[in-house]
């Protein structure tokens, strides 16, 4: 009986201690908590931006896929914007050592005097003065975060594009300013500083796709992501748009991990791949040397490319991109020092460069004359001046690489031992979910994970999470998450939470959103303007299919303005008829009126609507069909959508013939008048008052 105590009790212990056993590693690992605020903002007044949305809710799927804990919300003003980093900066603190927090912002970028500012969609900017009023300043939000001791922090500007805002006032650089990333921190713009990427027309923008097929391949380091990032995006734009990023990170970070069966990420011998990343470039051929210029992205790289090839038919490109680097140092070291001389050794350099408005604001404001003094010290740039022939690049208010007028020859695609194709089923990604609501970001068709990427083991589940816990369950996938209108059993059932699939609304977001409902606080004018582009397919609907439509969720849906119990629309509401100004030397924007676009709600002639929402079916407008053996492309799960194009209506058909008239009743003679009253009857009057005798008469 002892004996038989003492092996249950072995055995008792073995079991207990063989989780410790197997991998001692992870079991003593701290979970990573994954926090990420994404936002995209694209219904500007001036000109809206058709995919901002649309790329912010493809990257929070992305990132709930990797277990990211995700708040995330469309459209949003200024106090949204604070508020909503407030309510994620909450979030991180709660448990900052074990926490990797990721930041992903998509919409308008503008850098004035060396900052960077993103611009709410009910920012006010007409000169360059509004700028620091109206616009959030980047450097404030990525200080703060650099405050509390995270794990790791991602910081992604997907807003380098051509600004519609500034009309008088002093010339702004175009693109984002060159910024330094603090200690443990990663900063990534969708274009080079100082450069802007052309206008999107698919369902989702270049760079924001890219990002999220790197996300999704496993087995990837944080940098190694973002250089892959860089060379998909100038392979997929022709060279007409190059990321950047820099990073000082100290630890290890993977948004996903492989299985051990796994193909490798790279098809190449570890000498080839060790190859792009360390050996001289002039031992390389010229599209390989490319290839490794771009990936590393460093300015001795470019140098070396157009040293080692100078004649290439890619010399001019590399130089473009050199040109650009060069300026954006230049200009970065001159905004540190912030002193006359300084200033005065930018506008030496760059007389007409981008930011000589920037050094000529500073010199005003540190009281210092605007042209230099008959001698006065250079400071000393760690490059070397530009060559003359750089300048038709950077003396433009706009640069981006895939101007008509460079005559650039366009790069070639990455060797395939070094950077393969995407998967076939992430090359054209079908466009989001209809989701009907304020602020809520767009669902995208989920495209399910090879089933030999995972998340890393010790990644914190965030709760409710049904995409994390569902990356490779295709019944979940088609029959819920790619679901338009699952039911709130049906997302229960896989592990949802709250009824929805999305990320979830900031705290301040969801209550405003819930007061507009109650017709408390009126809708923001940014409700009624059409995000599309005109010519551009719509970002929400796909050719070939009836129209999906949701229910609107109760807290935080839309009202119809003016209804019973809502407050009036906003007054002025009307057609957005947008005005851009034109430039020198920048890409060509779309044309400012929409004819298409769509009328603010309660306006004349058109019923109240509800954001992202199609009209009822008594009011809707007749669709044109597509012409004749036009293909379209579809997918199994979930039906496809239309591609909403706008024509005018088909001649009604010829009514009937209405009825005779009735005939009308002979009318009744008319009653003979009433006789007038008889007058009043006069009063009658009153007798005379008696007469009175004198004193000595006792009778008259």
């Amino acid at each position: 009986m002892r004996r038989a105590k003492i092996v249950l009790f072995l055995l008792s212990f073995g079991l207990l201690a063989f989780p410790f056993f197997v991998d001692p590693v992870a079991a003593q690992a701290p979970q990573e908590k994954r926090i990420a605020l994404v936002v995209g903002d694209g219904n500007y007044e001036k000109l809206p931006l058709p995919t901002a949305a649309n790329d912010a809710g493809l990257i929070a799927q992305t990132l709930q896929a990797a277990g990211f804990d995700v708040i995330g919300a469309r459209d949003l003003d200024a106090d949204g914007l604070r508020n909503s980093f407030r309510d994620f900066m909450e979030k991180v603190q709660a448990d900052p050592a074990n926490t990797v927090a990721m930041i992903y912002l998509s919409g308008y970028g503008i850098q004035l005097a060396g900052e960077n500012y993103y611009i709410p969609v009910d920012a006010k900017i007409g000169r360059d003065t509004d700028i620091p009023i109206e616009g959030l300043r980047i450097s404030d939000y990525t200080r703060q975060l650099a405050s509390v001791p995270v794990k790791a922090s991602i910081i992604v500007l997907d807003a380098a594009r051509p600004q519609p805002f500034i009309e008088g006032g002093d010339p702004i650089a175009g693109g984002l300013a060159l910024v330094e990333p603090a200690p443990n921190m990663l900063i990534a713009f969708n274009a080079a500083p100082g450069t802007v990427a052309p206008d999107e027309t698919g369902n989702y923008g270049v760079y924001a796709q890219s990002l999220a097929e790197m996300i999704r391949t496993g087995g990837l380091s944080l940098p190694d992501v973002f250089d892959r990032v860089r060379l998909r995006v100038s392979e997929t734009s022709k060279g007409a748009q190059v990321p950047w990023d820099d990073q000082k990170l100290q630890v290890q970070f993977s948004f996903f991990d492989l299985a051990p069966d796994a193909p490798p990420v790279q098809q190449g011998s570890p000498d080839q791949v060790a190859a792009i990343h360390d050996r001289p470039l002039r031992d390389l051929g010229a599209q390989d040397a490319f290839t490794a210029a771009l990936t590393r992205d460093t300015f001795m790289a470019y140098e070396d490319f157009l040293a080692a090839y100078p004649a290439d038919p890619l010399a001019k490109r590399v130089g473009a991109i050199l040109a650009a680097r060069r300026e954006a140092i230049t200009w970065r070291r001159t905004y540190l020092a912030d002193t006359p001389d300084a200033y005065w050794s930018y506008l030496r350099r760059y007389p007409q460069g981008p930011h000589a408005w920037d050094a000529r604001r500073r010199l005003a404001i540190l009281s210092a004359a605007l042209d230099p003094p008959s001698s006065f010290a250079m400071i000393d740039y760690d490059v070397p001046p530009p060559p003359p022939d750089e300048f038709v690049y950077v003396d433009r208010p706009v640069f981006y690489f895939g101007d008509p007028e460079f005559g650039f020859a366009p790069p070639p695609p990455p060797p395939v031992y070094f950077l393969g194709p995407p998967p076939p089923d992430f090359v054209v990604l079908a466009p989001p979910l209809l989701v009907a609501g304020l602020f809520i970001l767009p669902r995208p068709v989920f495209v399910p994970m090879p089933g030999f990427v995972r998340p890393p083991a010790y990644v914190r589940a965030p709760p409710g999470n049904i995409i994390f816990n569902n990356i490779h369950n295709t019944t979940v996938i088609n029959t819920v998450i790619n679901n338009p209108r699952p039911s709130p059993a049906a997302i229960a059932a896989a592990g949802g939470r709250g009824g929805t699939l999305g990320p979830a609304l900031p705290n301040a977001v969801a209550q405003r959103a819930s007061l507009i409902q109650q017709g408390k606080v009126a809708p923001p004018p940014s409700a009624s303007i059409n995000p599309r582009a005109p010519g551009a397919i719509p970002a929400n609907v796909t050719p070939g299919a009836a129209p999906l439509r949701e229910d609107l969720p109760k807290a935080n849906a839309l009202p119809v303005p003016g209804a019973r119990g809502t407050p009036p629309p906003p007054p002025g509401a009307g057609p957005n008829r947008l005005t851009t100004p034109t430039q020198p030397g920048r890409p060509n924007l779309p044309n400012a009126n929409l004819p298409n676009e769509r009328v603010a709600p309660g306006a004349p002639g058109r019923p109240p609507v509800v954001q992202n929402q199609t009209p009822p079916p008594a009011v809707q407008e007749r669709r044109a069909s597509p012409p004749p053996g036009a293909t379209t492309p579809s997918r199994p799960n979930p039906p496809p959508q239309p591609q909403i194009r706008r024509a005018p209506p088909p001649p009604p058909p010829p009514r009937a013939a209405p009825p005779p008239p009735r005939p009308q009743p002979a009318a009744r003679p008319a009653p003979p008048p009433r006789p007038a009253p008889p007058p009043p009857r006069p009063a009658p009057p009153k007798p005379p008052p008696p007469k009175k005798c004198p004193p000595n008469q006792p009778k008259c």
